[in-house]
């Protein structure tokens, strides 16, 4: 079954703006997806009509199976989302926000309590469940705002930049709790983002939108594959690095470091020989930034 399945979906705006200019996207049910875009491409309109926060101008959204114009109640009892803006009282306690939120799906105390310490605790929230939301770190809020999406366990959860604002360590610590809930529990997961490397870690499959239309919509290995060019940092200890007729494309950056730039033709096993023939001595070659980001930069220039 598709977890959303999106068809057509167009949004203008009054003041003449086209938000969306028909969107098409289906995500399956127990995927991990991410959803790239620039800010103004379109990624968050289409989260607010699938949520029903947003009215759209025409096109179908059905989430598993549940028309938007149909049965609303039933499609945001199937969601969860974690939107970018922080949306919670933020004089109430962390535990009482989460335990609130389940009273609105009819989750009694008796259930909801456990559960939200739960949550928060595996969220690293445990020692905070009876301050009031305002004490937390920005991190920490992100950390809360998940956990009460999660109290109902949805079939899909919508994370809307959920990292913004969250430390390294604790961006590392939450990708591994959802990783766990898709692949144990079987939710579905629609990531907006602007650190890529999280899509090309934890997501199977992505869409790429720019101006309200999708231009790519494929599986993240996919997509990586279509890179024309990939840049290496290789550093030497040599200070004297003669590059006469390179057979690849090399620059230097400073006495010790160059780069490297391999076409979809070229790979590192043929890389290090040929460096080898130039008597270039290597300490170690690491991909220069996020293959992720260079096909959504390039595509965004295109």
């Amino acid at each position: 079954m598709l977890a959303l399945d999106i068809k057509d979906l167009v949004k203008t705006y009054s003041n003449g703006t086209h938000a969306l200019k028909g969107v098409n996207l289906q995500i399956e049910e127990g995927d991990f997806f991410g959803f790239l875009g620039a800010n103004g491409a379109g990624k968050t309109t289409t989260i607010g009509i699938t949520t029903g926060l947003v009215n759209k101008t025409s096109g179908t959204v059905k989430v598993f199976g549940k028309s938007i114009d149909d049965d609303i109640s039933a499609v945001k009892n199937m969601i969860g989302i974690v939107p970018q803006e922080f949306n919670f009282d933020q004089w109430s306690k962390v535990l009482d926000i989460v335990i609130g939120q389940a009273g609105y799906y009819g989750i009694p105390i008796s259930e909801s309590k456990p559960k939200a310490i739960e949550v928060l605790t595996k969220l690293g929230l445990g020692d905070k469940l009876n301050v009031q939301a305002r004490t937390l770190s920005g991190g920490m809020k992100r950390r809360l705002m998940i956990a009460r999406a999660l109290i109902h366990k949805p079939r899909l959860l919508i994370l809307d930049e959920p990292t913004a604002g969250v430390d390294v360590e604790l961006r590392h610590g939450m990708w591994e709790y959802l990783s766990q809930i898709n692949k144990e529990e079987g939710a579905t997961i629609l990531l907006t983002t602007h650190y890529l490397e999280e899509v090309e870690q934890l997501c199977k499959n992505a869409s790429i939108i720019k101006t309200g239309e999708i231009v790519k919509n494929d599986s993240v290995k996919n997509l990586l594959s279509s890179l024309e060019k990939e840049r290496y940092v290789i550093e030497t200890p040599d200070t004297k690095v003669e590059l006469k007729n390179p057979k690849y494309e090399l620059t230097q950056i400073d006495p010790n470091t160059f780069e490297a730039v391999l076409t979809k033709n070229q790979t590192l096993n043929e890389l290090i020989p040929y460096l080898s023939d130039l008597k270039i001595q290597v300490n170690s070659i690491r991909p220069k930034g996020n293959r992720l980001e260079e096909l959504f930069l390039s595509i965004l220039k295109g």
